[in-house]
């Protein structure tokens, strides 16, 4: 995926089974609000897990967050730096942008995704919390003097995050 352009959701007719295209494909989806496509690439099994945070476990708490991003005065952004395959591995660096309502947090993510038959097993994201305190600091700020805002990464010389 191209940096600081948005990904497009994969076809639902043609979903991928190729671990990073099923991890790019299901990122795309999640920026695109396309909840059908995202759900249909994750296994009913699914453990999604931002470390240090409570664990997500299965289908049913899995369509809590996607709940949360399909809300109309939420929003989801990822930009990818980088992304790596390993047999089932995929490994990612990326900015990902929470947006609510007026609030555009935008923070550096590394993420671990097992992928299984076309499926993601595993969700795994670590990210540094005083990274996202910064940024979700800042996009407050930017609410009051819009000129703080943070701009997409734009290429591989813009650091992750910022």
């Amino acid at each position: 995926m191209p940096i600081g352009l948005q990904p497009t959701a994969a076809d639902r007719s043609t979903l991928p089974n190729e671990p990073q295209a099923v991890v790019e494909a299901f990122l795309a989806a999640l920026a695109d609000h396309d909840v059908d496509t995202a759900r249909a690439l994750v296994d009913d099994d699914i453990l999604y897990v931002n470390v240090g945070l409570p664990a997500v476990r299965g289908r049913e708490q899995m369509d809590k967050v996607f709940a949360l991003l399909d809300r109309p005065s939420s929003d989801f952004e990822v930009y990818m730096h980088s992304i790596s395959a390993d047999g089932k591995t995929v490994l990612t660096e990326r900015t990902d942008v929470l947006v609510a309502g007026p609030l555009r947090a935008q923070f550096w993510v590394w993420g671990r995704f097992d992928v299984v038959d076309g499926k993601i097993v595993l969700w795994r994201d670590s990210f540094d919390f005083l990274d996202i305190v910064r940024g979700t600091l800042r996009g407050a700020l930017a609410m009051v003097v819009p000129g703080l805002a943070p701009l997409p990464p734009r290429g591989d010389n813009d650091p992750p995050g910022r």
